[in-house]
């Protein structure tokens, strides 16, 4: 079938490895799109049991972000898109209705049974049925709600919506991301995955952790606050300081490093090639491995920051140098040098990596009715208690029957009748 790549079955471990070290935590998902679903994801890797909250009939937004969508097995497309596929793994999911006074009730049941409960609604939403923190902390002062928000919960632009795309633009990413001023396609640029998004979730899972560690001594829960603007600008790193502490904007600089050269995309003949050079002794390796060992001892080269200030010498003199090898040639010559340096892989490119093969970094979890679905593996390798693979991105609803029974005893007689009253 077109697409598919051999994968590493072994390492998408099953029920029977070894426990996570979040097995037996219960977490209430009631996310949607990107953050607050991938954080939830990172979780029910750990081991947790998550239950994904979805509004009846129409289910989490991502679901419908598209296209690409799913394909069958004729390749026509399901009504499921590939986007929601990244960010729902290790979950079961309820539909239920919070606007419904039932559906609000059965929810602070639900929440009364958790450990952690993670939403990314509008700031104050929630509350608005009885399901916001102090609600929630009253019922079950060990629960651990975590806030995912645009901004936050407090702020002049607490009350804003905010999306990955606007908070790199607004966080500042999009003023050092593109090419230079003067260069062709000058001009801010997002970067190409949802950045914001996923440092959101990835410090809404440290908070969580850090919220139950604390849980551990005090036996009492909290809210974790995390907004997407701040965890953007937590992630500027050198354009942060070099303003605040140098009085520097770094701006756009292309496929250059501010700080490094050469550190960035140089032509070889069938295609380009990533060099990576921080330091004056990587750069003596390379100067060597390219045929130039007197580079190391030209004063615009032999430190860092002349090269930096001679940069556009450097590159074509560097170019030069590249030409008459393959970027297989050169990655497997400059990689024995000891230079960091590496093709520029796309998807299909990946998908046949050796290096993702041996990891068994693409990961196929199988589902009744979607197929298989390719997820990428969690980047966390533990000795002790590894994560684990267990259940497909769900379907809407797939597990309503199946979560209100293990978590709250429901027979079927009374969730007949929560669906017929509208609740779920």
């Amino acid at each position: 079938m077109k697409g598919t790549a051999p994968v590493n079955p072994s390492t998408a471990l099953t029920a029977s490895a070894p426990e996570g070290p979040l097995t037996g935590l219960r977490v209430l998902d009631m996310t949607r799109v990107i953050a607050g679903p991938l954080a939830g994801q990172i979780l029910g890797d750990l081991g947790a049991d998550v239950v994904k909250i979805e509004r009846r009939g129409e289910g989490d937004d991502i679901r419908r972000i598209a296209p690409p969508w799913l394909k069958d097995e004729h390749g026509r497309d399901r009504d499921e898109s590939t986007y929601s596929q990244a960010v729902n793994r290790n979950k079961r999911s309820l539909t239920v209705d919070y606007a419904h006074p039932a559906g609000a009730a059965l929810l602070r049941e639900l929440a009364c049974k958790a450990d952690v409960l993670v939403e990314n609604f509008r700031t104050g939403t929630l509350a608005k049925y009885g399901l916001g923190y102090e609600d929630l902390k009253a019922l079950n002062p060990r629960l651990v709600y975590c806030s995912l928000t645009g901004f936050g919960q407090t702020g002049p632009y607490a009350d804003r919506s905010g999306y990955d795309y606007l908070v790199q633009a607004m966080a500042g990413v999009m003023s050092v991301t593109g090419a230079r001023d003067g260069e062709p396609g000058a001009g801010p640029t997002r970067i190409g995955v949802p950045i914001a998004d996923t440092t959101a979730g990835l410090f809404a899972v440290i908070g969580v952790l850090a919220a139950l560690q604390r849980r551990q001594e005090s036996g009492v829960g909290q809210q974790v606050d995390v907004s997407l603007f701040e965890s953007q600008i937590a992630t500027l790193m050198n354009t942060w300081s070099a303003w605040f502490n140098g009085g520097t904007t770094l701006g756009r600089t292309g496929n250059d490093h501010p700080s490094a050269a050469p550190y960035g995309v140089y032509p070889v003949d069938d295609g380009f090639l990533l060099v990576a050079t921080f330091n004056d002794r990587e750069f003596t390796r390379l100067a060597a491995a390219v045929g130039h060992p007197e580079w190391a001892q030209d004063p615009r080269f032999s430190r860092n920051a002349a090269r930096v200030a001679n940069r556009a010498a450097l590159a074509s003199l560097l170019t030069q140098a590249l030409a008459g090898r393959t970027k297989a040639e050169w990655v497997a010559h400059l990689n024995a040098a000891t230079v960091s340096c590496g093709p520029i892989n796309d998807m299909v490119d990946l998908e046949r990596d050796p290096h993702v093969i041996a990891r068994g970094t693409i990961v196929p979890l199988e589902h009744p009715i979607n197929g298989v679905i390719r997820t990428a593996a969690n980047p966390l390798r533990m000795s002790e208690s590894p994560v684990s693979y267990r259940i497909a991105p769900p379907r809407i609803g797939e597990h309503t029957d199946e979560v209100l029974n293990d978590w709250l005893g429901l027979d079927s007689v009374q969730r007949d009748a929560l669906r017929e009253d509208g609740a779920i």
